[in-house]
């Protein structure tokens, strides 16, 4: 493990969601323990997830994310980053930090460019299958690239020269929560089922999930322990329905501890965001994935179909997913322990534990050289 004897800076720039802000928590964690100071540049969105991030410093700056081609909406986004990159210049210029890495998304693009203005290292990290469009704009001028995946599906060219695979860091608290095995249901023993699926899930799953769970056998809705995250508005009525059916339910529209109770679970139905097939291959969890749908680039998808085609998980996208077919698999599936024994086995062959390691161990190699 490469370190350093001094304490310089890097500067890590993610976006407010997820996917972005906890591979950025994850790699802070890992540089703290290497004695780096890190600070952290966010949109304006900010830690909405509540992580307490561990950095000296969050700095918050504009942006923007391209979300359609009229000309005032480009514009306006326009704008924002330009704003963000003057902002972002005037910061690295304060900081002066030997390193500055991106997580993705459009609020990494002013950080990352004013890095480059100001000759400082950059790296840009990849949590899907697919290379997301801002890292694809910023790919050219980075200095070196991180994917989650072994193949990074519009990684080409000579920016593919520049990439080293590493895998998707993931928090400590995932790690240790790997540390509990996978003990399949046995034919008469509780099933523990976790459903959960972001802003951007919850709403469909709550339509969906507990319909086709009221509609299996009263012995199989007997054994059921169902924690599901739902929208607030949704609560009330996800919770009537799963008392009608005489399934037990564990309902929240926010999980602290998510990744305990994805140790805990039988099973899980989930998206397939980045972060959440990192999770679930380090934990060795299997799963059935329903991709986002009319996501920019299919992102999810390709996710999914990795996980899927090395047989650690399902996944069955939206449109083709009705309540009598989720039903129909998931019957299947809890009577067949020895499938999800098999499922989760491949998940954690797939799972990275040392992803942050290896992401870290760049970061320095390039920190070293920027100070020779």
């Amino acid at each position: 493990m490469a370190t350093l004897v001094t304490e310089p800076t890097i500067m890590l720039a993610a976006g407010g969601t997820g996917g972005h802000l906890f591979p950025a928590f994850a790699l802070a964690e890992e540089l703290g323990r290497r004695g780096f100071t890190v600070d952290l540049i966010t949109d304006m969105r900010g830690d909405r997830y509540g992580t307490g991030f561990p950095a000296r410093a969050v700095h918050q700056i504009p942006s923007a994310t391209l979300k359609s081609r009229a000309p005032l909406a480009v514009a306006a986004t326009a704008v924002a980053l330009g704003r963000g990159l003057v902002g972002a210049y005037r910061l690295l210029g304060q900081v002066r930090p030997v390193v500055v890495a991106g997580f993705g998304g459009y609020p990494t693009f002013p950080p990352l460019v004013a890095a480059r203005a100001r000759g400082i290292a950059t790296l840009i990290h990849e949590q899907n299958a697919v290379l997301g469009r801002a890292n694809r704009m910023l790919a050219a001028r980075a200095t070196a690239i991180a994917t989650s995946f072994e193949q990074t599906k519009l990684l080409e060219g000579a920016a593919g020269t520049k990439a080293r695979f590493t895998g998707n860091p993931v928090r400590s608290s995932v790690i240790e929560a790997s540390r509990r095995p996978y003990a399949p249901p046995s034919a008469t023993s509780p099933i523990v089922l976790l459903v959960f699926g972001g802003s951007q899930g919850a709403r469909y799953f709550s339509d969906t999930v507990p319909p086709a769970l009221a509609a299996l056998p009263a012995a199989v809705r007997a054994r059921l322990a169902v924690i599901q995250q739902c929208r607030d508005e949704d609560l009330p009525r996800v919770e009537e329905a799963y008392r009608t059916a005489g399934i037990n339910a564990n309902l929240a529209a926010f999980f602290r501890n998510l990744p305990e109770l994805m140790a805990t679970a039988h099973f899980v139905i989930g998206r397939a965001g980045a972060s959440t097939v990192a999770e679930l291959t380090v934990l060795g969890r299997p799963s059935l994935l329903v991709p986002l749908p009319h996501a920019l680039d299919n992102d999810q998808l390709n996710n999914a179909k990795r996980l899927a085609e090395s047989g650690a998980a399902w996944c069955i996208e939206q449109q083709e997913l009705s309540v009598e077919r989720l039903s129909g698999q998931l019957g299947g599936l809890f009577a067949r322990p020895d499938a999800l024994a098999a499922a989760a086995a491949s998940a954690r062959r797939l799972g990275r534990p040392d992803a942050v390691a290896r992401l870290a161990d760049v970061i320095v190699g390039l920190a070293n050289t920027a100070r020779r």
